[in-house]
C-alpha cells in the first residue's frame, strides 16, 4: 500500500518525547488551559469528521478556537501530531489490571475485533502506513497485556509475535477496504449493490460467449458477500491454521 500518511515521518526523537511525556512544558502561551492532550483530541475529532486530508495545524487550531502558532508550543508539526493521534486512539490500557484467563485463540480474536472496531470508529486509522510505528505508552501497554495472555500457549516469544502480526495485518487490510468501500458510497452516492448491478448486463453477455466456462457455471450468489463476511471467514481460517502451529508446540519451527 502507498499512502501520503505515514507514522514516524516527522522528528522521531521529538515524537517519542511527546508520547512518553519527556518534553518540557511550554512556559507561556496565549490560551490558558491549552494542553497537548486537548490538541491531540481535537486532531482526532477533525480526522474522524473529515479525514486526514483535512488535517492541518490550522484546522486543529480553528477547532480549538486558538491561533495556529499556539499549537507549535506543544507539538512541532502535523507529522508528530499524527504519531500522537495513533497512540491516542489505541486507548489507555491498564497494564496492571488482572485479566480473566482466556486461551490464546480468544486473546487473538479479541485483538482482531478490537482493531476492526478501531478502524470503523476512526476511518482514517487504516489509511496510515504504519510499517515504521512509533511505540507510545498505549500501544506498548496493549502489546504487553496481549503477550501476557498469549504466553500460556507455550510457544517461543518470536512465534507469538508473528501470530499477532499475521492477524493484525489481515484485519487492517480488510478493514481498510471496508472503510474505502463505505467512503466510496458516501462520495459517489452509488451503493455497492448499484455499482455491481451496473456491470451485470455486460458481464452476463461475456459469460455467454463461452470464454469463461468456470465463472459462467458458478452459483448466482457466489460473489454476494461484503467485507464483514471476508473478515469473519478469514479470521476463523487464520485462527484455525494457527491452532495447528500451537498444538504442534515449540518444535514446529
Amino acid at each position: 500500500m502507498t499512502t501520503d500518511y505515514s507514522s514516524g515521518s516527522g522528528d522521531v526523537s521529538k515524537s517519542l518525547e511527546l508520547l512518553w511525556g519527556m518534553q518540557q512544558r511550554p512556559t507561556r502561551g496565549p490560551k490558558p488551559g491549552l494542553t497537548l492532550e486537548r490538541i491531540v483530541v481535537a486532531a482526532v475529532e477533525v480526522a474522524d469528521a473529515d479525514g486526514l486530508a483535512a488535517l492541518s495545524m490550522r484546522r486543529v487550531a480553528t477547532h480549538l478556537g486558538v491561533g495556529t502558532m499556539s499549537l507549535y508550543r506543544y507539538v512541532p508539526g502535523k507529522a508528530e501530531l499524527l504519531d500522537l493521534m495513533l497512540d491516542h486512539v489505541a486507548g489507555p490500557v491498564d497494564s496492571g489490571a488482572a485479566d480473566e484467563p482466556v486461551g490464546w485463540r480468544e486473546a487473538l480474536e479479541e485483538m482482531a475485533r478490537g482493531i476492526w472496531q478501531l478502524c470503523l470508529d476512526h476511518p482514517w486509522y487504516p489509511q496510515v502506513d504504519q510499517v515504521r510505528p512509533l511505540l507510545g505508552p498505549n500501544n506498548v501497554a496493549g502489546m504487553d497485556r496481549l503477550m501476557r495472555r498469549l504466553e500460556p500457549a507455550g510457544l517461543p516469544d518470536k512465534q507469538l509475535v508473528l501470530m499477532v502480526s499475521v492477524v493484525d495485518g489481515f484485519v487492517t487490510t480488510v478493514a481498510r477496504s471496508h472503510v474505502n468501500a463505505l467512503q466510496a458510497e458516501q462520495r459517489t452516492g452509488v451503493s455497492e449493490e448499484e455499482f455491481w448491478a451496473a456491470q451485470e448486463p455486460v458481464l452476463v453477455r461475456m459469460m455467454e460467449t463461452g470464454r469463461y466456462p468456470t465463472l459462467a457455471t458458478m452459483d448466482d450468489d457466489t460473489f454476494s458477500f461484503g467485507y464483514e463476511e471476508i473478515f469473519e471467514f478469514g479470521l476463523k481460517a487464520i485462527l484455525d491454521g494457527l491452532a495447528l502451529r500451537v498444538e504442534g508446540g515449540p518444535a514446529t519451527g
